[in-house]
């Protein structure tokens, strides 16, 4: 997250400063096409990449955990509705869906953020529904609704941080999704922009100097690869102590 600042400090020049002659081995990485500093962009590139995958998952967890524990724990009617709908927008490809949005709309920070969260909530929608069935007939939600506590705060405060468990496994995949998404569209120059840095759109600059200068395309490569793997690595952790903190609270319950 410090790349930006980070990478000024390091090489003396910013990313759209010109660092030396196109594709030369200047400076720690060298330089790209437009003479620019790779270390420098890369660096500031992972903070791009990281904080539009965030932004973009984020909303779809939320929205889809809502989604899966309100059908569930609604039944009936409301479940089947939800549900069907759902399943309509799950038979619909996550990129397939983003590449008409900006095909519609044009190539924007917001858009890519909004499309990308959307298309997660049905998926985290589906993981959510299936671990509230998983805990709707355990003792304290039927002591919670012997004593009329509240539907939303049934919701809220006994269902969801039993779920949390399973929830930040969907987060680590859907991370790592946006992560993938947001690189693929950069690009194929669909998504991030010139001349912002960003680990996707800098593969799609250096690659046809990939012999000449290498590091503009293996660093972001590496670090793509790298980013994925650890972001599925914390969640699973995370999972692991929600699973924890749940037998822990659960003994204590019963």
């Amino acid at each position: 997250m410090l790349g930006p600042w980070l990478g000024p400090v390091l090489t003396g020049y910013s990313t759209t400063d010109f660092a030396g002659k196109p594709y030369k081995p200047d400076g720690l990485a060298g330089t790209d096409g437009l003479g620019r500093d790779v270390l420098t962009r890369f660096l500031a590139g992972g903070t791009t990449l990281l904080l539009y995958a965030v932004l973009a998952t984020a909303p779809g967890i939320v929205l889809g955990a809502l989604l899966g524990m309100v059908a569930d724990y609604g039944g009936g009617r409301l479940d089947s509705l939800l549900m069907r709908g759902n399943d309509v927008l799950l038979s619909f490809p996550q990129l397939v869906i983003a590449l008409l949005a900006i095909a519609v709309i044009g190539p924007q920070g917001w858009l890519l953020v909004l499309v990308i969260g959307l298309t997660h909530a049905p998926r985290t929608a589906r993981v959510a529904r299936q671990a509230t069935v998983a805990v709707r007939g355990e003792d304290y939600i039927k002591a919670a609704e012997m004593y009329a506590v509240p539907r939303s705060r049934v919701l809220l405060r006994e269902i969801l941080p039993n779920i949390t468990g399973r929830l930040m496994v969907e987060l680590g995949l859907r991370l790592t999704y946006s992560i993938g998404y947001i690189a693929s569209l950069s690009f194929l120059g669909l998504g991030i922009q010139p001349p912002a840095a960003d680990w996707g759109l800098m593969i799609n600059e250096n690659r046809i100097a990939l012999v000449v200068q290498p590091w503009g395309v293996l660093l972001p490569v590496i670090a793509i690869a790298l980013l994925a793997v650890g972001t599925n690595l914390v969640a699973d952790s995370l999972a692991s102590a929600a699973a924890g903190h749940t037998r822990e609270t659960a003994g204590v319950q019963s």
